[in-house]
């Protein structure tokens, strides 16, 4: 069994899963929106910077925290964003879940008991 093998065929039925599939029909109906597509970006925008500041330890105050849950909560009541919200968590989860099995598999390696 090659190991890089088996990589490329998890990566291919990650990438032909329905979450894969469900987001890129939702980025298809947000991007056909200029209004939600631009929602969307502004979103983006605003979560990775204050995803940078935290991790160079600036964390944000829970007025600014606040104001990017409500924009968030602003943005699930577009359908087509909350479809698209909906499929990454549930791909992240997947991704999660693969990561922990991974992890698993080595734990006897560190002291670990192995599942």
């Amino acid at each position: 069994m090659n190991i890089y093998d088996k990589a490329h065929e998890l990566s291919a039925a990650i990438r032909d899963s329905k979450e894969v599939t469900d987001i890129t029909a939702a980025l298809k109906l947000i991007e056909s929106d200029p209004e939600s597509q631009r929602m969307l970006d502004d979103f983006r925008t605003r979560q990775m910077e204050v995803q940078q500041r935290m991790m160079s330890g600036d964390m944000p105050n829970p007025e600014e925290m606040e104001q990017m849950e409500k924009l968030f909560e602003v943005l699930n009541l577009n359908l087509n964003i909350r479809r698209l919200f909906d499929a990454e968590q549930r791909l992240s989860t997947i991704i999660e879940d693969i990561n922990k099995i991974i992890t698993d598999s080595l734990s006897h390696l560190y002291g670990g008991a192995a599942e």
